[in-house]
């Protein structure tokens, strides 16, 4: 059995939050939060900020840690995803990462009625955003990165 490491940040700014669609060899599109898989050698918080410049173009400052999300998909795969939020502080017009279609600052309701089409990538996407809205959000020094990881 092999676990993915993953991250994932929830992005808001005046009322809206920033998703990511996706083309996922579907008939439609999907979307997410900025997402991805920690890479070797990088820690949670590394990732997440390279994932959300790559996917987003913006650069942000963490304001939190949402939690680990333990997913098992219909496929047999399981995931550990460490859940950020974060407020976004620069664009910085560079192009995206080549998976993205679009990146979109969208309503809580317009993010539901996507999860009732089947659009969301995961069930984590609504789960994320409802701990952020009700402030489920721990210090970011309850993870530890760094050579000694102290």
């Amino acid at each position: 059995m092999s676990i993915h490491a993953t991250v994932a940040c929830v992005i808001e700014q005046n009322g809206r939050f920033l998703m990511v669609e996706e083309q996922r060899g579907g008939p439609s599109t999907q979307f997410n939060q900025p997402a991805g898989h920690i890479e070797a050698g990088e820690g949670p918080m590394a990732a997440v900020l390279r994932e959300v410049a790559e996917e987003t173009a913006w650069c942000v400052r963490l304001t939190g840690y949402l939690g680990l999300y333990v997913f098992d998909t219909p496929e047999g795969l399981t995931f550990h995803s460490h859940g950020f939020i974060a407020e976004p502080t620069e664009f910085m017009h560079t192009a995206l990462d080549p998976d993205i279609h679009a990146t979109h600052w969208l309503s809580g309701e317009d993010i539901r009625r996507l999860g009732e089409q089947q659009r969301l990538r995961s069930p984590l996407v609504l789960a994320r955003i409802a701990a952020a809205r009700a402030k489920r959000i721990y210090p970011l020094d309850v993870i530890h990165e760094g050579p000694a990881n102290q």
